[in-house]
């Protein structure tokens, strides 16, 4: 039967979004209806406020949360009711090309919920990643639900559904960070830090943040940067000669962009060695462009690459990073730096534009 609960929708382009009543329909053969416990405030979920991802509003936000199986589909086999579950939004296929070819992280045809959530009235809403867990319960399809150890609070946990897995793995899957190696990371937020303590996780020895606000500095320097820049005021080029300051002279073996804007993605190209990877996981705006000369491009070497959620596999990934937290190796608890309600979310969502906080997660009581 289906269930009326609270969730937070954007019901159009920046304006503020509501806590309403939402409908939870019957779970489908494959479906899951999720508790949720926390959600942590993405910028994803503001983007989805503020139009920038598409126009199909309204939209159920969140997406980075963690909870309980509440109930399940009759063709499901993945999760029981009572698991504890990070919910991720790349549930594979298994079919697609990507998927044929063994580069599942890239899946073209990922599972969603078979049925929309709506509002009372019966208007269908568009889940944020697929899942929209801004809300006392969401339905997600069974591949979207990553059981982890239920040790670890779920305010910790569900952070890895969305921007700490991204900047984690930013570093270890996609820069593919070695022992021994140099690294810097551009834009000390939450994505930002996650990648200095994916570039620490791996074994890297010199692991540099560079942002234009000091204050961010003491977070990175806690998750493991061995050295910090201010970059206020500085051009691209005058970043990497400092870069290159710090790793003898050449630039360092991987660049992490945090914030995926033409200064930034400048600067990584040639803060880095020759033949060195530059790794872009911040998200650009539509419509931005970049200008490098294509002989710079050709007589660097290397690589140039994009992260699409720390290029991650949820049921390797999660499990393993939260039993690393749990053994006090990975200080996943650090990112946390407010709670709030579901009624707090939308000025949670504005408060990222100040960017004082790692992580705001909104923790549901019952």
């Amino acid at each position: 039967m289906p269930t009326t609960v609270k969730g937070v929708v954007a019901r159009s382009e920046k304006q503020p979004a509501e806590l309403v009543d939402i409908v939870i329909p019957d779970p489908g053969p494959n479906d899951v209806v999720v508790d949720i416990e926390a959600c942590g405030v993405c910028h994803t979920d503001l983007a989805y406020r503020d139009g920038g991802i598409n126009d199909e509003f309204p939209f159920l936000l969140g997406h980075e949360a963690a909870g309980r199986v509440a109930q399940i589909g009759e063709a499901v086999t993945h999760v029981e009711v009572g698991d504890y579950v990070v919910l991720n939004w790349r549930a594979v296929c298994g079919q697609c090309r990507a998927c044929r070819k063994g580069v599942t992280q890239y899946c073209f045809d990922t599972h969603n919920a078979s049925t929309p959530m709506t509002l009372e009235d019966g208007t269908e809403l568009t889940a944020a990643l697929g899942i929209g867990a801004f809300a006392e319960k969401t339905l997600v399809h069974e591949g979207q639900c990553t059981k982890v150890n239920e040790d670890a609070p779920a305010e910790v946990a569900g952070l890895l559904g969305c921007g700490v897995m991204a900047g984690i793995g930013a570093a270890v899957n996609t820069g593919a960070v070695q022992r021994g190696e140099s690294v810097a990371v551009i834009g000390l937020g939450g994505v930002g830090c996650a990648a200095i303590a994916g570039a620490k996780l791996a074994g890297a020895t010199t692991i540099i943040g560079l942002d234009v606000d000091g204050k961010k500095f003491a977070a990175a320097e806690e998750l493991g940067a061995t050295h910090t820049i201010d970059t206020k005021g500085l051009e691209p080029q005058q970043i990497a000669e400092k870069v290159q300051e710090l790793t003898d002279g050449v630039g360092a073996d991987v660049v992490i962009d945090a914030v995926g804007i033409p200064a930034t993605y400048e600067t990584a190209f040639y803060a880095r060695d020759l033949a060195g990877r530059v790794v872009l996981v911040g998200v650009p705006r539509p419509g931005v462009e970049l200008t490098l000369p294509l002989l710079d491009v050709f007589g660097r070497g290397g690589a140039l690459k994009s992260s699409w959620y720390g290029d991650c596999l949820p049921e390797r990934d999660f499990p393993y990073l939260t039993d690393l937290y749990l053994q006090g190796r990975l200080p996943l608890d650090r990112f946390v730096t407010g709670r709030t309600t579901l009624e707090g979310v939308d000025a949670a969502m504005d408060s990222l534009h100040d960017g004082e906080t790692l992580r705001t997660v909104a923790v549901i009581e019952r």
